[in-house]
């Protein structure tokens, strides 16, 4: 869980920065429209290029993550539930 946790402490912050971003770029905006000045305009931001596709992982890769994340486990790293959430994510794909 704590992988999981700090991931998503990681997405909250990303999230609050962008939107503090566009706020403050809002009002550089409309002071700068109050002084008469043309607002100028955000450049147009290309999509990103599209996701390679990913082969599924073989029988050999599958079982060499298992054994691996079992081994965390056994070692303590790794809590139950941990573990099975991976496992899961693993299998699933």
């Amino acid at each position: 869980m704590g992988l999981l946790k700090t991931g998503l402490k990681a997405v909250v912050a990303v999230k609050t920065a962008d939107v503090i971003h566009e706020r403050i770029i809002q009002r550089q905006d409309a002071q700068w429209a109050s002084q008469g000045h043309p607002v100028p305009t955000q450049p147009a931001v290309a999509p990103p290029p599209p996701a390679p596709a990913v082969a599924p992982p073989s029988a050999d890769d599958m079982l060499d993550q298992l054994t691996r994340l079992g081994e965390l486990r056994a070692n303590g790293i790794l809590t139950d539930a941990e573990f099975d959430m991976q496992k899961a994510r693993i299998l699933s794909a």
